[in-house]
Parts: C-alpha cells; sequence; structure tokens
C-alpha cells in the first residue's frame, strides 16, 4: 500500500470527509481492520484565502509547495490536494515536490465518462468557474463540454462557499439557490453537475438535482485510497488518448 500525503485544510470542513472517505474505501477493498497508510498537513485556510482574494497566486502556490514538499519527507508516495480551486497552483506545487499529484479533475471526468455523459455543469467558487485551469482540463484532456451559470448565480455560489460552507454553516436558503442554479444548468442541457468546491456536498445532493451530481471530494478521496492500493491509475492520459 503506497503512503497517500492529503495537503488538506481548504477549507477543514472538507478534509475531514476525505479521511473518512480514503479509510472506508481502503476498508472496503481489503476488510479486517485495513486502514489507509496516509499523513496529513492541515494549512491556515485564512491565510490561503487572503491570497486568493489578493490575486497572489504564485505566493499561495509556494507555501503549498512547501508543504507538499513536507508531506514527500514525511513518506508521502504521491499528493492529494483536498480543493478544487487551489488546483490553479498545482504546476507550481508539482514543479517542487519530488512525488507526483492526484489532480482532483482526473478521477472525476472518469466517474462522469462511466455514465457516459459529454456535457456537465460546473459549480465552485468562481476561481474555478472562470479561470481556465480547471475547465481546460476537463475538456482538452477529457473531451467533455463544461458549462457554467450565468456570472449573477456565480456570484451566488462563490458567496455561499466562503460565507457559510467553509464555516460549517448550512442554510435553507442556500440549499434553494443552489437547487436554481442546478436547474439551470441541466435546462440549458447539462447533463451531469460537478460539485468542483469540496464543500459543496455539505448542501446539496442527489435530491437537490434532475441530473446526476458528481462530488468531488467523494470521488477524489475514494480515487487516492485506490490509487494506494494500486487499483486506479494515478495521472490523466495525455489529450487525444482516451478516446472518449
Amino acid at each position: 500500500m503506497k503512503t497517500i500525503g492529503l495537503l488538506g485544510g481548504m477549507s477543514w470542513e472538507s478534509t475531514v470527509p476525505y479521511y473518512r472517505a480514503i479509510n472506508r474505501t481502503v476498508a472496503e477493498r481489503l476488510g479486517g481492520l485495513h486502514s489507509a497508510k496516509l499523513v496529513l498537513v492541515s494549512v491556515d485556510f485564512d491565510e490561503i484565502e487572503k491570497l486568493q482574494h489578493g490575486g497572489k497566486w504564485a505566493e499561495a502556490g509556494d507555501r503549498l509547495a512547501d508543504e507538499a514538499i513536507r508531506l514527500e519527507r514525511s513518506g508521502a508516495d504521491f499528493l492529494v490536494l483536498c480543493t478544487n480551486t487551489m488546483h490553479k497552483v498545482a504546476p507550481a506545487i508539482e514543479a517542487k515536490a519530488g512525488i507526483p499529484l492526484l489532480y482532483i479533475a482526473d478521477p472525476t471526468a472518469r466517474a462522469i465518462a462511466r455514465r457516459n455523459l459529454k456535457v456537465v455543469g460546473l459549480l465552485g467558487t468562481r476561481f474555478t468557474m472562470e479561470e481556465a485551469f480547471y475547465r481546460s482540463r476537463l475538456e482538452e484532456r477529457h473531451g467533455l463540454r463544461v458549462m457554467v451559470p450565468p456570472a449573477q448565480d456565480r456570484a451566488i455560489v462563490h458567496e455561499i462557499i466562503y460565507g457559510e460552507l467553509c464555516l460549517g454553516k448550512v442554510n435553507e436558503a442556500s440549499r434553494l439557490a443552489y437547487r436554481r442554479v442546478i436547474a439551470d444548468l441541466a435546462a440549458r442541457g447539462a447533463e451531469g453537475i460537478i460539485l468542483g468546491c469540496t464543500e459543496i456536498s455539505m448542501l446539496v445532493g442527489e435530491g437537490d438535482s434532475p441530473v446526476p451530481l458528481f462530488d468531488t471530494t467523494e470521488i477524489h478521496a475514494r480515487a487516492a485510497a485506490l490509487v494506494s492500493l494500486g487499483d486506479e491509475p494515478l495521472a490523466a492520459p495525455a489529450p487525444g488518448s482516451q478516446g472518449n
């Protein structure tokens, strides 16, 4: 079994389910008292959030790369970044760390492919929805068409994440707002919805959507466990080689 290096705390509300899902998957596969081999570094998200909204991505990337090195030195065989948004700085992490990174969009795309879907809606922070780093990974490496909500709805989705979910707050009014945004994406042609922020599954589930939901927290965590056990690939295929 390979040792998983979890880079968490962004926010800690979603890092907790990672630990649970990884260990549950290992126990299901191996039985008995088996659990995952992992090491965890948890950052102070307040510091990272200020860098995000201040546009200081290079500094954020350097900080997370330093934490990734700590995980490597602690015995991790590969990295799991327990957040969607901070995959924006994945290249900086990969450039410094001596161990590979399990990119969150790749197992998510494989889960979508298993449902034979081609068009998906994407919910997440405005960084994830509006910038190319995440959508281009899904489109160019996995052949998906990715839709996002209109600007006003993107702002609502973003504010609920930072103002409520990252603080552990779950409000019914926000659930209704997300349901409306999801229904609108489905009406525009989305065949499934990516919950592209690791806190969103705190708020909505399958019963809140007319189309399948893809919870990146659960998918990424389960994939980490399977990679550790040698049952799932670590890297995405090169563009054009997947055939889906």
